[in-house]
Parts: structure tokens; C-alpha cells; sequence
């Protein structure tokens, strides 16, 4: 008898929450017009940034497309006459991004950041590939100092890492443990 008189409290408790929300104002938010503010962390479209000299920053390690849980980043490197690494071609699938922020932890020189621009749907699914013109900003993103070949350096025929022009001596890793 006592499971009954449970079973009917519990679908009265639920009729009363209904019965309450019937009355009461909807909340209707005008999407294109109004758009709510976003959190501090939110994470939504890539791009590639660049270092202070205003070099690309990506290496094409692949470090982001092994990563990739979808497997949506696809690149191809190069190396320039000075030694430094380079994407020839940097290529995201936005209609397979599952916007994770994998890629951005696992690039190691700052390349890829994640902005709270998140508002970019179209209609053509092959619109969605975009290539790393359409990517590549002008600034340095959230880390306006940062290197990757001050602190990691290039090993060149004529030079070790560490003694190129504005470059730190590399850190020995082995030195450092207790």
C-alpha cells in the first residue's frame, strides 16, 4: 500500500511542476540579433597564429592531426633554406570539428588557438574545409611573446641549436632532474 501512495505523490509532485511552469512567462531569446555572452574559456573556431617576427608559428609536427579525435586537421610539411619547418598546407574540416581543444593542447608552439567565434554554419558542406589562408591571422593570439624557435632553437650545417642570432641555449632536460 505504501509503494502506491509513493507512486501517486511522486506523479503528483510532477503534475504540480508542470502546473507551475504552465504560467509562467516564456524566456525567448532573439538569436541573430541578441547574442548571449559567451564564457571566459569557451572554445569554438581554429585558427593559426603567428610569432612576434611575424613568422607562421606551425611546424607541421602533426602533433594536432594525431590528436584529432575526428580526424579533421590534415597539413603537409616543408622545411625553408634556413632550416625551420613549415606547413605548405594546413587544411580543417569544420563540418567533422568537434570543437574538443585537443588540437590547441597538443600544438606545441602556439599555433592553433581556439576563439569564442562559434556562429559559422553554412549551407554547403564543402564550404566548411577551410584552408590555412583562410585560418592565418595577423597577431600573436594569446601568447604575444612567445617563440617556438627562441626556446626550442634550429640545427642548421653551419649552426648548432642555440647559436643562431636572438635564439636561447637549449635546456638540458637530463640536468635538470633531482
Amino acid at each position: 500500500m505504501t509503494d502506491v501512495l509513493e507512486s501517486v505523490k511522486a506523479l503528483a509532485d510532477g503534475f504540480a511542476t508542470t502546473f507551475k511552469h504552465l504560467f509562467r512567462k516564456p524566456i525567448t531569446e532573439e538569436y541573430p540579433e541578441y547574442k548571449r555572452p559567451l564564457p571566459v574559456r569557451s572554445r569554438a573556431r581554429i585558427i593559426l597564429t603567428r610569432d612576434p617576427n611575424g613568422d607562421e608559428r606551425c611546424v607541421a609536427c602533426y602533433l594536432c592531426s594525431a590528436v584529432c579525435p575526428v580526424s579533421c586537421i590534415s597539413m603537409q610539411s616543408t622545411e625553408r633554406s634556413n632550416g625551420r619547418r613549415y606547413a605548405a598546407w594546413f587544411r580543417i574540416n569544420f563540418g567533422r570539428c568537434i570543437y574538443c581543444g585537443l588540437c590547441e593542447e597538443a600544438c606545441p608552439t602556439s599555433a592553433i588557438q581556439l576563439t569564442p567565434n562559434f556562429d559559422h554554419c553554412k549551407r554547403e558542406i564543402l564550404s566548411m574545409v577551410y584552408e590555412k589562408e583562410d585560418l592565418l591571422v595577423d597577431h600573436c593570439g594569446k601568447d604575444p611573446d612567445y617563440n617556438f624557435y627562441r626556446h626550442a632553437g634550429i640545427s642548421t650545417a653551419k649552426r648548432d641549436k642555440g647559436e643562431h642570432i636572438n635564439e636561447f641555449k637549449p635546456v638540458r632536460v637530463k640536468s635538470n632532474l633531482p
